[in-house]
Formats: structure tokens, sequence, C-alpha cells
């Protein structure tokens, strides 16, 4: 048995306990992080024998669909600070929802965006 063969036996036989110590680990140890993320993949072969690229999105529109009445002010405070505006206008905002807070953001301001305005009770779409 060679010795990636027996690796990938004693891996079948972890609990997830233990395969979740690993990952641990295997992350401190050599410096990487096993965040599942969006990896542009092999789609196949395709006409002419090339193969079809799945390329990441880079850039998101992120979206307040519902503000809850009693989540109102959390989220108006939310909007002014991401959007720096006034009070007024981010109330106004907050009462006209749905509506865009941030378009053709990188994909790490719109998760930011996201976990604010989410937090802070809105009910927010990234697309």
């Amino acid at each position: 048995m060679s010795k990636v063969e027996s690796i990938l036996k004693e891996l079948k036989d972890l609990t997830l306990v233990e395969a979740s110590e690993l990952v641990k680990a295997i992350e401190e140890e050599f410096d990487v992080s096993a965040v599942a993320a969006p990896v542009a993949m092999a789609a196949g072969p395709v006409a002419g024998g090339e193969t079809a690229v799945v390329e990441e999105k880079s850039e998101f529109t992120v979206k307040v669909t519902e503000v809850p009445a009693d989540k109102k002010i959390a989220v108006i405070k939310a909007v002014k600070n991401i959007l720096n505006i006034g009070l007024a206008e981010a109330k106004s905002k907050v009462e006209s929802a749905p509506f865009v807070v941030a378009e053709n953001v990188k994909k790490e301001d719109a998760e930011q965006y996201k976990t604010d305005l989410s937090g802070a009770g809105a009910t927010v779409a990234m697309e």
C-alpha cells in the first residue's frame, strides 16, 4: 500500500471531531486556511478539446430587501455608517426598502456590508 493510500484509509476512519482537529492542525502547521471559497474550476472539455473555466465573480451589488419595523433604527444607523450619509437620508432609504446599498463593490466589502446590515436586523441580498 502506498503512502497516499495509507493516509486516505486513515482519513476515512476519522470521526468528525478528529477531522476538525486535523484541519486545525494543518492550518496552524502550514499557515493555510481551509475556508471554503469559490474557485475557478474546469467545467470539462468543450468543442475543440478546450476546457471551459468558470470565473469567480469579483463585483457585487448589496441590496436591502426587507427591514422589520422593530429593527428600523439599527438599520438606519448601519446604512448611515456604510454610505457616510446624513441621518435623514439614511432614514429615507430604509423606509423605501427594498433598496440598493452599494453596486459593483469588491467581495470583501460586500460581505462586510451584508454582515453589518444583517446584524442590525435587515434582510440583505448579495447579487
